[in-house]
């Protein structure tokens, strides 16, 4: 039986029983009072078992709440970790690639730069060679003219 149903009777005993006139005392129906005692004995044990039992559940839950709310916490923390981790590896990845990018454009123009020294090398070269040629023809068109403007 429910406790307060249990004071809500004997709250009712109390004003039904007829009062002593010229004092604070009541007559009560001693029967009436000594039944609901008893059964305020079964419920009253009852009652504190329930309130226990749901403490100890406010109790489990609660502690459950503090260790997810701690799982949570620490694989927040892990997480961000690893985030700033990972950024600080893209960083690096980019300044490494930033880096590369300047050395290939280096090289790149040092191998043009190169490249055309001995494209203009090869090209006098060939040049001179072209002129060491064109005088030899010239010199035989020469040698070969020469013996017909004495004959005419």
């Amino acid at each position: 039986m429910d406790i307060l149903h249990l004071i809500d009777r004997l709250e009712e005993i109390f004003n039904e029983s007829r009062p002593i006139p010229l004092t604070h005392n009541v007559i009560v129906d001693e029967d009436k009072i000594l039944d609901l005692i008893d059964q305020m004995r079964v419920a009253i044990p009852e009652e504190v078992k329930k309130a226990q039992q749901i403490t100890a559940q406010r109790d489990r839950i609660l502690a459950q709440a503090q260790e997810e709310a701690n799982r949570t916490l620490t694989l927040a923390r892990e997480k961000g970790d690893q985030m700033i981790e990972r950024d600080a590896i893209v960083q690096s990845a980019q300044a490494r690639a930033e880096q590369l990018v300047v050395q290939i454009r280096a090289d790149a123009e040092q191998s043009r730069h190169d490249a055309d020294i001995y494209v203009i090398e090869t090209l006098n070269k060939l040049e001179r060679e072209l002129e060491k040629i064109l005088n030899q023809v010239q010199n035989g068109i020469r040698a070969l003219q020469e013996p017909e403007q004495k004959s005419e």
